[in-house]
């Protein structure tokens, strides 16, 4: 009796685990592909286009920059005395020119050599000069007349106007436009605030949900550990479907987040700052679909060569593995004595690539961790006035851990299949 207890036991623990586990995996797939979307989204409002490498940008930060300070512009004594020398020169340049172009106007006839003869009696230009002085206080104190300063300053902001107006780019802003639309934000500060909030939750969310889902696994897996006998018709079965969920959640969700960035970049202008924040060189956030999809598509031969061993050794190999766990383990058609089918089950376990493809992903990450942080190393400016901040924000997904997880579980599954049956008697 205590047997058949422990037995139905297992049975409604095994069967509320499962149901739980299909949900959490149709659950981390909806909301992986969700916030990869939305992570998606939020590299591309901070993409290094729209910022340092904008036109636009630059023009909107310098612009400000130039308007205070215009709108600033005075003179203090030491400029109103460096520009009264320069006022004083011109005047004196201004004198003899006027005197030079006069006397070359009058010699070339009689009436202009009598005219000069009276000038040259009646005008004398060193007098003249005397007065330099004077006519250059007169236009000093004119200029600094808080009515000319005005209009200075106007004028000058015109100016900036025009000039502003013809700088632009021609940079297509189409994908911007439908962020906003779907975040339902006005500008693009707005939007990056929205998209960041719900990367941050569904990032906890996924991960709590991946992490229930493998225990959840493991603790299915647990049960007919301790038990040597063969696994019971509904273990194996519950053991498959497990198998399924981990296989089908791990290569449908992102398995790595690639990311290079410079996280702030400063520098002051007329003792004003320029800064840009956040600016995106690359990302990418796949799953193991996602990359063949790519692979597949692409033009060259041997890249769609590599699409198709991708998922071959990802998806198919461990569709048939699991199928030929299956007529193994009911002996469908003498399945057992069949050496295909027990390769599959009993000798795969050695030639797969499901372990080989965990690693790779993982070198994939160290390696482009390690890329990425030498190379941004080499923008950190020394130069005390500008400030570079570089950033690498690569990292696994919770698709690797569930991938990986279906690894080492399939191999646990192998094991439990070659436990010999039961004796008649026992």
């Amino acid at each position: 009796m205590r047997v058949i207890a422990m037995k139905l036991f297992n049975l409604i623990l095994s069967l509320i685990i499962i149901i739980v586990s299909v949900v959490l995996c149709q659950q981390i797939i909806s909301n992986s592909i969700s916030n990869q979307d939305n992570k998606n989204d939020y590299a591309e409002l901070n993409n290094v286009r729209y910022g340092l490498l904008s036109i636009d940008e630059w023009k909107r930060q310098v612009t400000a920059i130039l308007v205070m300070e215009i709108n600033k512009l005075s003179l203090s004594r030491a400029d109103v005395r460096q520009l009264r020398k320069h006022i004083e020169v011109l005047l004196n340049k201004l004198i003899d020119d006027i005197d030079r172009r006069i006397r070359k106007e009058n010699l070339g006839s009689t009436g202009g050599r009598i005219k000069q003869s009276f000038m040259s009696i009646f005008i004398n230009l060193d007098v003249i000069k005397k007065g330099i002085p004077e006519y250059a206080d007169a236009v000093i104190n004119e200029i600094t007349e808080p009515k000319t300063m005005a209009q200075i300053k106007t004028a000058l902001n015109k100016q900036l106007e025009q000039y502003s107006k013809r700088t632009f780019n021609t940079q297509d802003t189409s994908q911007l436009a439908r962020i906003l639309l779907r975040t339902d934000s006005n500008n693009i500060k707005g939007a990056r605030i929205k998209l960041n909030e719900e990367i941050s939750a569904k990032c906890d969310l996924i991960i709590e949900e991946a992490v229930l889902l493998i225990a959840l696994s493991v603790i299915l897996f647990a049960i007919p550990v301790f038990n040597k006998r063969p696994l019971a018709p509904y273990q194996f079965i519950f053991l498959t479907l497990s198998l399924v969920t981990l296989l089908t959640a791990g290569v449908t969700t992102p398995t790595i987040d690639m990311e290079a960035a410079i996280s702030q970049i400063s520098f002051k202008l007329m003792g004003h700052p320029i800064h840009f924040e956040n600016q995106i060189l690359y990302f990418q956030s796949k799953s193991i679909l996602d990359v063949f999809r790519i692979l597949i598509a692409h033009e060259d031969v041997q890249m769609k060569l590599v699409g198709i061993l991708l998922i071959a050794f990802s998806i198919v190999f461990p569709a048939l593995k699991i199928a030929s766990s299956l007529v193994y383990y009911y002996n469908y058609h003498q399945a057992m004595e069949n050496p295909v089918i027990k390769f599959f089950v009993l000798k795969s376990g050695k030639w797969s690539m499901a372990d080989v493809m965990v690693v790779a992903i993982f070198m994939a990450y160290i390696g482009f961790n390690g890329i990425i942080s030498s190379q941004l190393s080499h923008l950190n400016s020394s130069m005390p006035e500008l400030v570079i901040m570089t950033t690498n924000g690569t990292s696994l997904q919770p698709g690797y851990y569930l991938f990986f997880a279906y690894t080492l579980l399939s191999l646990v599954l192998s094991e439990f299949l070659t436990r010999k049956p039961l004796a008649p008697d026992a």
